[in-house]
Order: structure tokens, then C-alpha cells, then sequence
């Protein structure tokens, strides 16, 4: 009986050897596509890993430098904001008293003057016109540092910097008057001391 435990090295059939190399190599084949699936992975993975630290480092960039700038930046507007209020303040004193000037001056009233008041009147009227004048060059004195200080521009408004274009006519009048009321205050005194002189020699 012939034994068939022992095959032939030329023949064509696989021996149990090539069959074990076979499985092994099937197996590396297996752990190399799953090591290439890995490192693709971790390629992903660091990708990812690297992109949220560019953003995380953006932040940190873009949140201290805000930071500095929104930090010194609320110093110069509180700072302006402190300045705005006493200019405010300052329009508000100097709104008042040119209020309360332009009523006393138009509260004159030459003509109802009796011929003994005439002196008191018109030393009261004086003296009201003078304050006012007074009052009028202090304040525009006051209003002419502040816009030199807010406009460097511009040398023109530097140098008259109060204009009050935007008056109406009837305020202009107004302030025309209260200039002009001590030539005219001049003019009736003369004009009374006429009639008086002219009275008297009658």
C-alpha cells in the first residue's frame, strides 16, 4: 500500500508550509490596511488638533489685544466725557447770565423815566450795560480757549472763534441795542437838558 503521508516536492499541490506563509501574508496585508486606516486617522486627528490651536491662539491674540485698545480706549472717553460735561456745565452758567442780562437791558425803558428819577435811572441803566459788557467779555474770552483747544485747524475760526451765526435777526437787534444803549441813553439825557434849558428860558 503506497503511503500518501509524504508528498512530492515537484508536485502542484500546496504544501501545509505554503499554506501557513499564505495566511501570514494575507495577515500582514490585513494589519497594514489597518495601520494605513490609522495613521490616516491620526492625520486627521492632527489636522483638526491643529487647526483649533491656530483659532485658540487667534483668540488669545485678538482678545488681549482688544483688551489693551477697549482699556485705553474708555480712559480718553471718560477723560472727554468729564471735559464734555464741564463745557456743558460752562454753556449752562453762560446761557443764564446772558439770559438775565439781555432781560434787565430790555427791561429799560428810557422814555418812561420821570425828569427827577433821571439820574438814579440812568446810573441803574449804566450800570446794567456795564455788567453786561463785562460779563459778555469774560464769557466770550471763556468760549474763545475752548474752541482753540478744539480747533487747531483753522486759523481764521482761531482767532474769532464766537461768531453767533446762528442768531435770528430779532436777537441781533436785541444785542444791537443793548450795545447802543448808552449813546442813546446819552442822546435823551441831552435831549431833556435841551427841552429843560429851553422850558426855563421861555
Amino acid at each position: 500500500m503506497a503511503d500518501h503521508s509524504r508528498r512530492d516536492p515537484n508536485s502542484t499541490y500546496p504544501s501545509d508550509e505554503d499554506g501557513e506563509l499564505g495566511d501570514k501574508v494575507q495577515q500582514v496585508r490585513a494589519e497594514l490596511e489597518s495601520l494605513k486606516l490609522k495613521q490616516e486617522e491620526i492625520e486627521r486627528e492632527k489636522a483638526r488638533l491643529e487647526d483649533l490651536k491656530r483659532r485658540q491662539d487667534s483668540l488669545e491674540n485678538g482678545r488681549s489685544d482688544m483688551l489693551d485698545k477697549l482699556t485705553r480706549a474708555l480712559v480718553v472717553v471718560e477723560r472727554e466725557t468729564e471735559e464734555a460735561q464741564k463745557r456743558v456745565e460752562q454753556m449752562r452758567q453762560i446761557h443764564s447770565s446772558f439770559t438775565q442780562h439781555l432781560r434787565d437791558l430790555e427791561s429799560i425803558n428810557a422814555r418812561a423815566w420821570l425828569p427827577q428819577d433821571l439820574p438814579r435811572e440812568l446810573s441803574r441803566a449804566l450800570s446794567s450795560v456795564d455788567n453786561a459788557r463785562a460779563e459778555y467779555t469774560k464769557s466770550h474770552a471763556k468760549l474763545a480757549v475752548e474752541s482753540q483747544e478744539h480747533d487747531h485747524s483753522d486759523p481764521a475760526m482761531s482767532e474769532n472763534p464766537v461768531e453767533f451765526e446762528d442768531r435770528s435777526f430779532g436777537v441781533w437787534l436785541k444785542m444791537g441795542f443793548a450795545f447802543t444803549l448808552p449813546l442813546q441813553i446819552l442822546a435823551l439825557v441831552a435831549l431833556l437838558l435841551h427841552i429843560w434849558a429851553t422850558t426855563s428860558a421861555r
